[in-house]
């Protein structure tokens, strides 16, 4: 049965999944890089950013676990990139250059309509403006039986969860005491909405944790 997963998602002591003010210097908001030390290092990592020699061992299992048996994305909008109201244009394609690592589709969520577009290695991003559900709908359909990564940002996530959609959630608590950014926690009771931890791992750069309802 197809699943919908958050998975490699980085959160701080202090329960911010992204620091404050993110732009085009900080996509991942103010110190945000901090958040992902634990993954940086990872084979996983560094093969997907056409490196090698990567770390192994625990973090990167768990980095590695992630992009197991995925078919297809949903982003909300900040994650795809800072910019912000109507689409002045369509010359922003996104952080990661024209080979992005997805492979795959990817649903991107935004109340402004867009053209589909299509990169290099497989990745075409679709820009939803109807909807998680919609979004879910179509990230299913497009998987093709696999599973669908939930990737974010907090509040994206916080809304799947919220309506019940999300199957599985992985979790890397890093040492790292943000202050102020988005929360991950605020909003959402994940007792009452029946998740448990059925799973966790702790490493010097990160505790991982499995959630499942």
């Amino acid at each position: 049965m197809q699943k919908l997963k958050v998975a490699s998602f980085s959160v701080s002591i202090d329960g911010f999944g992204a620091g404050p003010n993110q732009s085009l210097e900080n996509p991942l908001g103010e110190r945000g890089k901090e958040l992902h030390n634990w993954v940086f290092p990872t084979n996983t990592f560094q093969k997907m950013h056409g490196e090698g020699g990567g770390e192994k061992g625990i973090d990167d299992d768990f980095a590695a676990r992630g992009f197991q048996n995925i078919g297809a994305w949903i982003l909300g909008r900040n994650m795809f990139g800072p910019v912000r109201g109507p689409w002045p244009d369509e010359n922003w394609r996104g952080w990661w250059g024209e080979n992005p690592p997805y492979h795959c589709d990817v649903f991107v969520l935004t109340n402004y309509p867009r053209e589909p577009l299509k990169m290099e290695g497989g990745t075409t991003f679709y820009f939803i403006t109807d909807g998680i559900h919609s979004a879910l709908e179509k990230a299913m359909k497009s998987a093709g039986g696999k599973d669908v990564r939930l990737g974010g940002g907090p509040d994206t996530i916080k809304q799947f969860i919220n309506a019940g959609l999300v199957d599985e959630i992985h979790l890397a608590v890093s040492p790292v005491l943000l202050g102020r950014g988005e929360s991950i926690y605020e909003g959402i009771d994940l007792p009452a909405l029946g998740y448990k931890i059925v799973e966790r791992a702790a490493t010097e750069k990160a505790l991982h944790l499995i959630l499942k309802k």
